[in-house]
C-alpha cells in the first residue's frame, strides 16, 4: 500500500467526521511555508520572487503549531522554499510528529544527506523529494547540473536511515511521457514509498512562461503516462485524481481542502493564488468568495489549472460523499487498475522527442510583491 494502514485510517475517520459534522468545506491537508528562501531557483517556480528582507523571513515553531492546530487537518505538507534551510525544522518537524500530524517535508534534498542526523525515522514524517525526472530533464528544471545526482544521494541515505521517503514530480509541456515512465521504474528501484506527479501551475511570477501545460495537453500527456501502468508502481496521489488528470473524472477545485499558512497569514483563496491574507483560519473560510475561483467560474487564473493542491482533495470529498465513490475508491486502493488502454499505448509509442536548450542557472529576481505583503512581514 502506498500509505501506511493508520494513515489511510486516520484521514478516512477525519474526513468521515467532517460530513458526519455537515461540513462542506473542509481542510484535508495544511501546506505551511515556514519560508520562502531556496538554495535553487527554478525557471518555473513562483514562490522565490521577493526582496531580499522577505527570503530572510521564518515562521517560528511555535507559529507552526498554532496554525496546525488552528487547522485541524490531519495531515501537513512543508514546501518552500527549501524547508532545510530553515534552522528550526527539525524542532518543527518534531512538534508536529509530538501531535500525531503525519508529515511530508517537501525537499530538493541537496541537504537532505547532511541534515539527515537531525530528524527521527517515523510513520509521521515522510521527506518528499522534489524529482521532476530523469537525470537531464530534473537537471534542466531545476536549472542546476548534478541536482539530479545530489538529489538521488540523499534520497538513497534516507531510505538505508529508515525514513519514509517519497517523490513529488512536476510536469511542464516538453515531457517525454517515456522518459517520466522510466523515471517512476528508477524511483522504485531506488526503494522510495510511493510518487507524486501533477502538472505545473501557470505562476504569473514565474521566470519561464512559455512552457505550461494546458488542460487538454496535460490529459493528453497524462494518458499516456498513466495508461498501461506497472504493478511495481505505487502513487501516492488518490487514485480518482490519476483518473482526473487521465481525462477520465471530472473534479472542480476545492482550494479550502489545502489552505496555505506562511510568513504573511493565511493566504487567498489557496497555494497558488495570492489574492490576500488572512489572519486566522476561520476568517479564510468566512471572508474568500470562493465562487469567485475554479475553472467552473471563469476566472482565467483558473482555466487550466489541474494540481493536485486544488483537485486532489475534490477527490477525496467525492469519495466519502456517495456509497458509489466510497466503494469505486475502495476497489482502485484494494486492486489497483492498470489502465490498459491500447490509443494511450500508440499515443505514447509516437510521442515526440524534443531535446532542451541549453541548461542555464536562473538567478532569483530581487523585486516585488505589493506593498501590503511587504509591510506585513517588514513592519514598516
Amino acid at each position: 500500500m502506498a500509505v501506511p494502514v493508520s494513515q489511510a485510517w486516520t484521514v478516512a475517520t477525519y474526513v468521515l467526521k467532517q460530513k458526519l459534522m455537515g461540513r462542506k468545506k473542509y481542510p484535508l491537508v495544511l501546506m505551511l511555508e515556514p519560508l520562502f528562501r531556496c538554495n535553487l531557483a527554478c525557471a518555473g517556480c513562483g514562490k522565490i520572487q521577493y526582496p531580499a528582507h522577505i527570503l530572510k523571513a521564518e515562521l517560528s515553531p511555535e507559529e507552526c503549531f498554532k496554525a496546525v492546530e488552528e487547522c485541524g487537518t490531519p495531515m501537513v505538507s512543508i514546501p518552500g522554499g527549501e524547508p532545510l534551510l530553515h534552522p528550526k525544522m527539525p524542532e518543527i518537524v518534531a512538534g508536529l510528529v509530538a501531535r500525531k500530524k503525519y508529515v511530508y517535508m517537501c525537499t530538493n534534498a541537496l541537504l537532505l544527506k547532511e541534515k539527515l542526523h537531525l530528524f527521527k525515522p517515523s510513520k509521521y514524517l515522510s521527506f518528499s523529494v522534489h524529482v521532476d525526472g530523469q537525470r537531464e530533464h530534473h537537471d534542466f528544471s531545476v536549472c542546476r547540473e548534478g541536482g539530479y545526482d545530489i538529489a538521488m544521494e540523499g534520497v538513497r541515505a534516507a531510505v538505508a536511515a529508515g525514513f519514509r521517503v517519497t517523490t513529488n514530480t512536476t510536469l511542464f509541456d516538453g515531457a517525454d511521457p517515456n522518459s517520466v515512465r522510466a523515471h517512476f521504474d528508477e524511483m522504485m528501484a531506488a526503494g522510495v514509498e510511493s510518487m507524486m506527479v501533477s502538472p505545473g501551475y501557470t505562476y504569473d511570477k514565474a521566470p519561464d512562461q512559455n512552457h505550461f501545460l494546458g488542460k487538454a495537453r496535460s490529459r493528453r500527456m497524462f494518458r499516456a503516462i498513466l495508461s498501461n501502468r506497472k504493478k511495481s508502481w505505487e502513487f501516492n496521489t488518490h487514485p480518482l485524481f490519476s483518473e482526473f488528470l487521465m481525462g477520465k473524472q471530472n473534479f472542480e477545485c476545492t482550494p479550502w481542502g489545502m489552505p496555505t499558512f506562511s510568513i504573511f497569514g493565511w493566504q487567498k483563496p489557496c497555494y497558488l493564488l495570492q489574492d490576500g491574507y488572512a489572519d486566522t483560519f476561520k476568517e479564510l473560510l468566512e471572508t474568500v468568495e470562493w465562487q469567485n475561483y475554479g475553472a467552473k467560474s471563469g476566472n482565467p487564473q483558473c482555466a487550466n489549472c489541474m494540481v493536485h493542491s486544488g483537485h486532489e482533495a475534490s477527490a477525496v470529498d467525492y469519495a466519502f460523499s456517495s456509497l458509489k465513490g466510497f466503494m469505486m475508491t475502495a476497489r482502485k486502493f484494494m486492486f489497483p487498475p492498470t489502465y490498459e488502454d491500447a490509443d494511450a499505448q500508440k499515443l505514447l509509442n509516437e510521442w515526440p522527442k524534443k531535446s532542451h536548450g541549453p541548461l542555464v542557472q536562473i538567478a532569483a529576481p530581487a523585486t516585488t510583491h505589493n506593498a501590503a505583503e511587504l509591510q506585513q512581514v517588514s513592519g514598516d
